[in-house]
């Protein structure tokens, strides 16, 4: 059965339960700070989100007690407007600014020499300098991020049933001399509306979509995206992305179809892909090695002639962002566990006739797998009409 399906903020027990996760592992680790610098993480923790830019924002969390938010002034009360967890502040006035009024000045405020802290492996390096004490590389907060709780599944659940709903437009729009272009501002414009008109609070920071269409051969360049006024034709493949964030939480729907047939150099290709998705499914599962996965799919792939044109992994993870980790990739050996979310997308790209990747978005249940996303499967039905 699906979880109830929603685009709400999260409320201060859920965050305050990430925090107090993240305290434990601090104490765990003998460390007594952690320092955010990365959005998704600083929103993960706090439901602030922020464009990266000169400004920094900073959140520091210590071993014990209130989280300490350094912010510069001018956007103070746009984070107070949108925290849903007690935090100490920090203000600074400006950036750059006089001595003594910095970023960094308010950092030092707090580290001091004989401190340990956990730094993200995206920290910049200007930050990472400004820290007094011993700075240890950690990426906790990711590793606490790859669990979903019940509301996050919601949330994506949301997401999910948005993107639905989007590629079944996207597919209802497809006809020969249509414009992809034009394809992308109707349904992105559709799914924004819906999502403000049933929850208007939402941070259009962390909100938006995409519905792509890769006509044709340029399918087989997966994130080329140069010929916008390329127009559909009778045939294919066609390869839709209709992905995006609602209200910060993010997942992916894509599908191969064609225009009135299939091309007889696309049907090979296609039923494999289509194989080696159900491989992937058949091992998706807790208990199994990411790493495993991949291998076996891309084995099965190169076992079938296509070797050569494979170009990314079977998947990756959604939560607070629509791409991020784990991974489910050779050389990522972590086992899967439940309540983790994984796009399951294994792709052939073929110069000259196109891509074939279908990807939906799941999640692992205590005993296997269940699709969030829902679109045709079927090569007949992902022959439409033109």
């Amino acid at each position: 059965m699906s979880p109830a399906a929603h685009s709400q903020h999260p409320d201060n027990k859920e965050v305050q339960a990430r925090i107090t996760k993240l305290q434990q592992q601090l104490l765990r680790q003998e460390l007594d700070f952690y320092l955010c610098h990365e959005p998704a993480n600083i929103f993960y923790l706090s439901n602030f989100a922020n464009f990266v830019h000169e400004r920094p924002f900073l959140l520091l969390i210590p071993s014990a007690g209130q989280p300490i938010f350094i912010a510069p002034k001018l956007e103070l009360e746009h984070v107070k407007s949108r925290v849903v967890i007690d935090l100490e502040y920090a203000e600074y006035l400006e950036f750059p600014a006089t001595i003594g009024n910095n970023w960094y000045d308010r950092l030092a405020d707090h580290v001091q020499e004989h401190h340990r802290i956990g730094v993200e492996s995206q920290c910049p390096l200007s930050v990472y300098r400004a820290l007094a004490g011993t700075a240890i590389q950690s990426d906790m907060v990711e590793e606490l991020r790859a669990i979903k709780s019940e509301f996050e599944i919601q949330r994506i659940q949301y997401c999910c049933d948005l993107l639905t709903l989007g590629h079944q437009t996207l597919l209802d729009m497809a006809y020969p001399g249509q414009l992809p272009l034009l394809i992308h501002k109707e349904v992105s414009s559709q799914l924004m509306q819906k999502l403000l008109l049933e929850n208007p609070a939402a941070n259009l920071i962390n909100s938006k979509f995409n519905a792509v269409t890769q006509v044709g051969a340029m399918s087989g360049d997966p994130h080329n995206f140069r010929e916008v006024f390329a127009s559909l034709n009778e045939g294919g493949p066609n390869v839709t992305i209709v992905q995006g964030l609602a209200n910060g939480y993010g997942a992916e729907l894509e599908r191969t179809f064609f225009i009135d047939r299939i091309p007889e150099a696309a049907q090979k290709p296609f039923e494999a892909m289509l194989e080696a998705r159900r491989l992937a499914y058949d091992l998706l599962k807790p208990g199994q090695c990411m790493a495993d996965i991949d291998h076996q799919v891309n084995q099965r792939l190169r076992a079938l002639g296509y070797g050569d044109n494979l170009l990314h992994r079977t998947g990756h993870s959604f939560g607070v962002t629509d791409h991020e980790g784990p991974f489910l990739a050779e050389g990522y050996e972590k086992e899967i566990k439940a309540n983790m979310v994984f796009s399951i997308e294994p792709g052939i790209y073929i110069p000259g006739v196109g891509g074939f990747r279908f990807s939906d978005t799941v999640l692992i249940t205590k005993d296997g797998f269940r699709k969030m996303t829902s679109a045709p499967e079927s090569l007949e039905q992902l022959i439409v009409k033109g």
